[in-house]
């Protein structure tokens, strides 16, 4: 026996460690792997952001959020595909879903596209599951071979097997057809220097992802007065007073020179430096100008 114990002992060494409890209280998770283990970890600081701060991207907020509680009620919905510009706010419609219908049951699972090729076993876990799940992949896209692309798209369309009635996946890609396109896949000649007797197929195989995907929502950069827009909705929302917000255009515009965009994204960083730098500077002639009323 005790020799038996011994090689337990050793052997239990070599094994891959047991997952730990999945937290079904969270509200979102991270797949997470070690070796040949696999398990849901709970996110326990989520970034917040809500549908209210997402500004001039109206169409694509409301098709997403029409989808999504389709998706709770137990409707039929649709897996969804957002690409475009870069910063236009992709990411942050789908953390704004969760901040506003997680008290009613939906649930966020980010994985990373390393890890698709697990895509089945997430599905089999929260299968019978009570919650909605939203399965994340963000800034999805693919090189040739890489063994995530098949499994996508069994799960999105494909499988033998459905995915449940309790899963969706939300993706976001600066690519539409998310694999890399070649301009020789556009030329008509019966001789491919490859030796691809059939290059039409092979066009066929790369779009064939991305039409698995119900919605398509498509980002587009932000005219000059939206951004301004958007730069004084972010000081708004760190208290900088009305009257240090029209100052701001100038420096906000330059901003985005040295940036080469105009989105979402450049105008919140933008809003937090100019917050820290003029906050103090604000908060002082409001104190002054309340003590000479």
């Amino acid at each position: 026996m005790e020799r038996a114990d011994l090689v337990l002992r050793q052997l239990a060494a070599w094994l891959p460690p047991a997952p730990p409890p999945i937290d079904w209280e969270a509200h979102a998770f991270r797949w997470r792997r070690k070796g040949s283990t696999g398990w849901l970890e709970a996110v326990r600081h989520i970034s917040t952001i809500h549908k209210d701060d997402l500004l001039h991207i109206e169409r694509q907020r409301d098709a997403i959020d029409r989808n999504t509680l389709h998706f709770l009620e137990g409707k039929p919905a649709n897996n969804v595909l957002m690409t475009g510009a870069r910063g236009t706010g992709k990411s942050s419609l789908v953390k704004a879903m969760l901040a506003e219908y997680a008290p009613r049951g939906l649930r966020l699972v980010e994985m990373d596209k390393s890890d698709l090729a697990d895509l089945t076993d997430l599905v089999d876990i929260v299968a019978g599951r009570p919650e909605r799940f939203i399965i994340f992949c963000d800034d999805l896209s693919f090189e040739e071979g890489e063994a995530g692309y098949k499994a996508l798209k069994s799960v999105l369309d494909g499988s033998i097997a459905s995915a449940g009635d309790n899963v969706l996946i939300y993706a976001t890609s600066n690519r539409r057809h998310l694999m890399p396109e070649y301009m020789n896949e556009n030329l008509s000649t019966k001789h491919q220097s490859d030796g691809e007797i059939h290059p039409g197929e092979t066009v066929e195989e790369k779009i064939s992802l991305s039409e698995r995907f119900g919605i398509w929502l498509s980002f587009y950069p932000f005219r000059q007065d939206d951004y301004l827009d958007i730069v004084a909705h972010w000081l708004r929302e760190l208290g900088c007073p009305p009257e240090f917000i029209e100052p701001s255009r100038t420096e906000a515009l330059q901003w985005t020179l040295e940036r080469g965009s105009r989105s979402g994204r450049v105008a919140r960083h933008f809003a937090r430096d100019w917050a820290a730098r003029h906050m103090p500077a604000a908060a002082a002639a409001q104190t002054e100008h309340g003590a000479d009323k």
